[in-house]
């Protein structure tokens, strides 16, 4: 991870890092709850009987589109935050779609999303499970 900026030295790229990814996955979970209000309301509300699958698959699209097209969905721009792979470029379709998984596979196991979370709360980089997994950062685009 020599690639990436140091915490030590450079805090700035850290800091509060922690907090805006908690408002970002808030945002981010509230607008994809919009899609699926739109969807269901497409179908005339049909889609309702398969809500888990309309979320799942929203979800895992604009999560991958999102941060494809500009290492972080919309939650994490407006926190004004990003991902950055382990040498510190943006991420592309591919790790996007590796990170989402990550994130898919924290969600469907509590257990893993709470070790993610204290994680990210207790390293120096604020890296969750995935994070760490796959060698990425989360960093202030600010900084």
């Amino acid at each position: 991870m020599t690639h990436l900026p140091d915490p030590e030295n450079q805090p700035e790229f850290y800091q509060s890092v922690s907090m805006k990814r908690f408002f970002a996955w808030l945002f981010d979970i509230a607008f994809v709850s919009l899609l699926c209000t739109v969807a269901i309301l497409l179908t005339f509300g049909m889609g309702f009987f398969i809500l888990a699958l309309i979320y799942a698959v929203i979800s895992f699209v604009y999560r991958v589109v999102t941060i494809s097209n500009g290492s972080a969905t919309l939650g994490m721009r407006f926190m004004g935050i990003e991902l950055r792979d382990s040498f510190g470029a943006r991420m592309d379709t591919g790790k996007a779609v590796a990170h989402t998984a990550g994130y898919f596979v924290s969600m469907a196991f509590p257990v893993l999303q709470i070790i993610s979370v204290i994680m990210m709360l207790t390293s120096a980089r604020c890296q969750g499970l995935t994070d760490t997994f796959l060698g990425t950062v989360m960093i202030n685009q600010r900084a």
